[in-house]
């Protein structure tokens, strides 16, 4: 199964739901790949700590933890400044994300769809 998310944390409930439904899938046996794309990129920085809300960041580590594969989308990464260097063994380099979770090329993603069973946007 993976995941399409393209929201941005905090602006909707679609982070938070595309993480439920992914812990779900977890517990009931599929392989779930994650893949954040635009202002979801932001959802793996580090250090986040709201005060009102589900904290998503903290959410993607657990989930990676579990056994979720979760990559970001090194374009979209790249222009929010995530980027830290250049892509070494297809992974770019930053300490700005959680554990877990990889800055990857968009063709990660194509070879994600085309090998999953379900596919989910948000």
């Amino acid at each position: 199964m993976t995941l399409i998310i393209y929201h941005g944390p905090y602006a909707s409930q679609r982070v938070d739901i595309g993480l439920s439904i992914a812990e779900k899938a977890l517990e009931k046996g599929y392989q779930v790949n994650i893949f954040l794309y635009m202002e979801a990129v932001h959802s793996a920085k580090k250090g986040q700590s709201p005060k009102y809300f589900p904290n998503v960041g903290q959410k993607l580590s657990e989930l990676a933890q579990k056994g979720a594969k979760i990559k970001s989308c090194s374009r979209c990464a790249g222009a929010r400044g995530y980027v830290e260097g250049e892509e070494k063994d297809g992974i770019y380099p930053t300490s700005q994300h959680v554990s877990g979770v990889h800055i990857a090329n968009l063709r990660d993603l194509g070879y994600w769809l085309k090998n999953s069973d379900k596919v989910l946007a948000l």
